[in-house]
């Protein structure tokens, strides 16, 4: 039996970098895509028909895309509310960080990246199908119940080849000492 195919919905700054990664991603053929020019259009096409992935773009025109999402997390009409979102910039700066998590952003990768790069995360995000902020219905800043986690170790240096901005910790590994959680 063949795993369903899953829709990626693409919002991108501009119609020649949408139609590059929606080429690219509808390479997968599991995967079909929808390419909107429109946070407007994007949220008319989520009232009829369910998504299973967002892509958008922080340095497109019109409504910044943390507003985007934001809306779509407490737009009770849409069929795919809890969807999981890559979002893509140039740069993300700390209030940026803060806005992404604080909407329910999955992911943030910096451009310019390779669309096979944008295309294993989207793969990788459908298998895991873990969704930022879907816990009881809550979707805020503490949205998570966590329990009070001791001062964080320093952050690894990036490399100047990394694209993926982990906006959480690693939930796998033990956050204290002696916890198997």
């Amino acid at each position: 039996m063949s795993e369903p195919t899953k829709v990626v919905a693409i919002i991108a700054a501009n119609t020649a970098l949408s139609s590059l990664l929606a080429m690219v991603v509808a390479g997968d053929s599991r995967l079909r895509v929808r390419q909107f020019d429109s946070d407007i259009d994007l949220m008319a096409y989520m009232r009829i028909a369910p998504i299973d992935m967002l892509v958008c773009d922080f340095d497109r025109e019109g409504r910044p895309a943390y507003e985007m999402v934001e809306a779509i997390r407490l737009n009770n009409a849409l069929l795919s509310q809890e969807v999981p979102v890559i979002a893509l910039t140039r740069t993300i700066t700390p209030p940026m960080r803060h806005q992404a998590i604080s909407a329910g952003i999955d992911e943030v990768i910096i451009k310019p990246m390779s669309p096979r790069h944008l295309l294993q995360r989207i793969q990788t995000r459908l298998r895991t199908r873990s969704v930022v902020g879907v816990l009881g219905g809550y979707r805020g800043p503490e949205r998570r119940n966590r329990m009070p986690l001791p001062t964080p170790h320093p952050v690894p240096t990036r490399r100047s080849s990394d694209n993926v901005v982990p906006l959480f910790p690693d939930r796998r590994k033990p956050r204290q000492p002696g916890l198997d959680a």
